[in-house]
């Protein structure tokens, strides 16, 4: 994308978070990744009277080539963390999450916003308010609901019970101190008690595995019980290889919490397409976790959500044509909001 208008739609971004004059913005990266989203928040910072500067921190070195959620290249310098718990904003382009010191940055009340997909993908799904308002509608029933089930025609099965931890919701923009969102996105979650999720999830072909960033060829079934995956195989009449290969993945990590179960929700942006890992490779596949009508359950960490959970080891599993109940209300039927208020106009 052309620098000036990855400008102008960083500008955009900002303004929607609420930075104004008077305000500190702290762009971070990692060795000589994204220099040019850096440029661009920083132009776009000054343009609305913010103080700001650009953080960069030494590349990323991995022993096994595993994305290793919560590890955020600040864990050994302490003033760095200081430095970012002492302004008003972070835009992360590095992927902070589920790091002990960003919940740090967070709790002082610094809001924080991760951007690391493509440019192309950002300006397509620019936040909007009625977006927000969604989402915001989501978080609401959710938050009330002491039980969720998901099935599917493939045989899902599964049941979560709630209340133990919070709903959150992303829409792509933070305004709020302490916040953080991820541009682009737009799904609300919860997790379930560490004890009570139980039953089958079956994945079907073009669900989507993240962060293989793949979509699932053969038909796989997970054993729940307790919280935890019992058994992970192949469906019938399946070769079995992407079992195989989500076994695999979790197994390296030589840390059974890899087998937890973390948190769980559904999409609601029209505008995301569940293709679009064949538009815009290199990404993180935010728009997969957005796109509208998705039900996704996460495997790993739920120390985002304030649990005990923090193993490094992280999949996100956006599915299509599920069904989603709360407290037995459809909420999501085959891939279809059933909430008015949580459907774009057009679908009204």
């Amino acid at each position: 994308m052309d620098q000036n208008l990855f400008n102008d739609i960083c500008l955009r971004q900002l303004t929607f978070s609420g930075v104004h004059e008077g305000e500190t913005v702290v762009v971070l990266t990692r060795g000589g990744e994204r220099a040019d989203y850096a440029d661009a928040f920083l132009w776009a910072a000054q343009q609305l009277g913010a103080a700001t500067y650009h953080m960069r921190l030494p590349s990323p070195v991995s022993a096994s080539g595993a994305w290793a959620v919560g590890d955020s290249g600040l864990g050994n310098i302490p003033r760095a963390v200081e430095a970012l718990k002492d302004v008003d904003m972070v835009v992360d382009c590095t992927f902070l999450l589920f790091s002990k010191e960003q919940f740090a940055i967070q709790e002082a009340g610094t809001r924080i916003l991760t951007a690391v997909e493509p440019p192309e993908l950002l300006a397509r799904l620019m936040p909007t308010k009625e977006l927000r308002e969604r989402v915001e509608i989501g978080a609401e029933l959710l938050a009330k609901a002491s039980t969720m089930r998901i099935t599917s025609p493939a045989g899902t099965d599964v049941t979560y019970r709630l209340g133990v931890y919070p709903t959150m919701s992303e829409y792509g923009y933070t305004d709020t101190p302490g916040r953080w969102d991820h541009w682009p996105a737009a799904f609300v979650f919860t997790g379930g008690a560490d004890d009570g999720v139980d039953g089958k999830i079956v994945l079907s072909p073009g669900d989507v595995l993240l962060p293989f960033n793949t979509y699932v060829q053969t038909p796989v079934e997970i054993t729940i019980e307790e919280g935890f995956i019992r058994d992970i195989r192949g469906g019938a009449g399946s070769s079995g290889l992407d079992a195989d290969l989500l076994r695999s993945y979790i197994e390296s990590f030589h840390d059974p919490r890899g087998y937890g179960m973390s948190h769980v929700g559904w999409g609601l942006d029209e505008r995301a397409h569940w293709h679009g890992l064949t538009q815009f490779p290199g990404g993180m596949g935010m728009e997969l976790r957005s796109f509208y009508g998705n039900v996704m359950f996460s495997i790993g960490p739920n120390n985002e959500l304030g649990g005990p959970n923090d193993t490094p080891c992280h999949f996100d599993i956006p599915m299509r044509g599920n069904s989603l109940y709360l407290d037995d209300e459809l909420i999501v039927d085959a891939g279809e909001l059933t909430v008015k208020d949580m459907r774009p106009a057009e679908k009204r």
